[in-house]
């Protein structure tokens, strides 16, 4: 995208509608607090949630509006009320529109049963029709765009009867910065964010300064990244949410440093180290690493997308991990509308919210003895300890779920070699409720994952890749000859075992 500066939870009925009466008293009383409530139609009492889709429409009357945005929104037919919300930030020159026909995130508004908010911010705002995520009169809590965006969650919690508890927010390069200003500045009122192709959370705070974090590092330590979120709600006490990072490694509007950057900000936030949980492989050449809390939860998720610019990764097709459509900075490789859904947890009922009086009915425990069988290089074998009252089990891979099975056992497959994923379990009851996680359960792959290298033999020999015998230098373990011992002779080895290494100078 072209630069992001101007260029010159069970119960009864009756108990759900009182507790989501009292989250929207508490959200009326944060207004209130800042200055800045204004008169919304319906947030004293609720409305009835939409029953039938009607595309992306705008919504009126959500507040005082200090930032200057419009709202629109989306909602599937027969939305039913206590269902989570989304809210989703378009990214410079862009409309709430093209969100809308392009993201995928509709397509699963309808498959899992939520509500998207589409904030629009214009030139008035932004020449380039860029959300401000460098400037504290707009960014910060109670002010300007951030506050606009709240107002917005508040008047469809009023309109939907959405699930105050379980309300998200992602965007696209600007809107990836104010995803991650809003997350820092009222983490009351987000459980989860994604921030695509975006910036960490106050990274700037003037125009001159964005450039800085677009294209090059601040060179924060994870502890100095993780005071600018604390500091934007000191005394803050409640739990952080969940973050999902999003970044091409070919991205020169924002440099993929931001991807770490953003990494390195957020586990610093839950309290966790830099070091990843599990690796994984996931298609369009996408690097996914996790990083759990306490409880063996994944937290934090980066997503690094090889070759990719900049953009938001889509998946255009009809396959249940497939999404969106092609345009301008809506870049084919994955579906990260669907991951990041998944990672919420809104393909589960009740899921990604922290109040299991919301859920439907009553959850079970988590199940114990997670251990795991058997493992090829391709497959891990699991089994654990049966739930009483469990109807079936959700089994998650790496924070996704990939199985569920009504026994006690689960195979996972089509696994990659020599990788470490985390597993945990969950409990279903016959009411379709999924209880809490198991804790989880680290198993490695067997085999060898292939490498390669291009060096001159004499590097090759002295990396150990290869050895030499009469001024001339042979592969290890296939014996093939490199020519002569000397750096002026290069060559591409790759390495199918353990000490055995091919030529490969035709493509590896």
């Amino acid at each position: 995208m072209r630069p992001l500066l101007p260029t010159p939870h069970g119960g009864s009925p009756r108990a759900g509608r009182l507790a989501r009466l009292a989250r929207l008293a508490r959200r009326t009383a944060l207004f209130a607090a800042s200055g800045l409530l204004a008169a919304v139609a319906g947030t004293a009492a609720l409305s009835q949630p939409a029953t039938a889709a009607t595309g992306l429409t705008q919504v009126t009357g959500f507040g005082s509006n200090p930032g200057n945005l419009s709202m629109y929104a989306y909602v599937p037919a027969g939305l039913p009320a206590d269902a989570p919300l989304v809210v989703a930030l378009h990214g410079c020159t862009q409309t709430a529109n093209d969100y809308y026909t392009n993201s995928g995130w509709t397509k699963f508004a309808d498959q899992y049963g939520f509500a998207v908010v589409f904030p629009q911010t214009g030139s008035a705002n932004n020449s380039l029709s860029c959300f401000t995520w460098f400037d504290p009169a707009d960014d910060t809590r109670g002010k300007g765009e951030a506050a606009s965006v709240v107002q917005m969650v508040t008047k469809a919690e009023s309109l939907y009867g959405s699930d105050a508890d379980r309300v998200f927010v992602t965007g696209l390069s600007a809107g990836g910065g104010m995803t991650a200003d809003l997350l820092a500045a009222y983490p009351d009122v987000f459980a989860g964010g994604s921030v695509d192709s975006g910036l960490p959370a106050q990274c700037a705070t003037t125009q001159t300064a964005a450039s800085t974090c677009q294209y090059g590092s601040l060179n924060l330590t994870a502890a100095q990244w993780g005071d600018k979120v604390r500091a934007q709600y000191p005394g803050y006490g409640g739990p952080w949410p969940r973050v999902a990072i999003w970044q091409g490694t070919s991205d020169y509007t924002v440099q993929s440093v931001n991807g770490t950057e953003l990494r390195d900000q957020w586990t610093n936030v839950h309290g966790i180290p830099q070091t990843p949980s599990s690796t994984t492989s996931l298609p369009g050449g996408t690097t996914l690493t996790s990083y759990n809390d306490a409880s063996g939860r994944p937290a934090v998720q980066l997503y690094q997308i090889s070759g990719m610019g900049h953009g938001l990764a889509v998946d255009p097709g009809s396959g249940p991990e497939q999404c969106g459509t092609t345009a301008a900075y809506f870049l084919d490789t994955i579906c990260s509308s669907y991951y990041t859904a998944k990672f919420w947890g809104l393909d589960q009922a009740g899921g990604g919210g922290t109040d299991p009086g919301d859920g439907g009915g009553t959850t079970l425990p988590a199940p114990t003895g997670l251990a795991a069988g058997t493992i090829t290089n391709t497959s891990v074998a699991l089994s654990w300890s049966a739930t009483q009252g469990a109807a079936s089990y959700r089994v998650y891979r790496n924070g996704t779920q990939v199985g569920t099975p009504t026994g006690t056992t689960f195979t996972d497959t089509g696994l990659t070699a020599a990788t470490t994923y985390s597993y945990t379990v969950a409990a279903v009851g016959s009411n379709g409720t999924a209880g809490p996680a198991s804790s989880a359960l680290s198993a490695t792959t067997t085999g060898f994952t292939a490498t390669c290298s291009t060096a001159t033999n004499y590097a090759h020999v002295a990396a150990g890749r290869a050895h030499t015998s009469g001024g001339y230098t042979y592969a290890n373990g296939s014996n093939q000859n490199m020519g002569l011992y000397n750096v002026f002779v290069t060559h591409t080895l790759k390495q199918t075992a353990a000490g055995y290494w091919v030529l490969a100078d035709s493509g590896c």
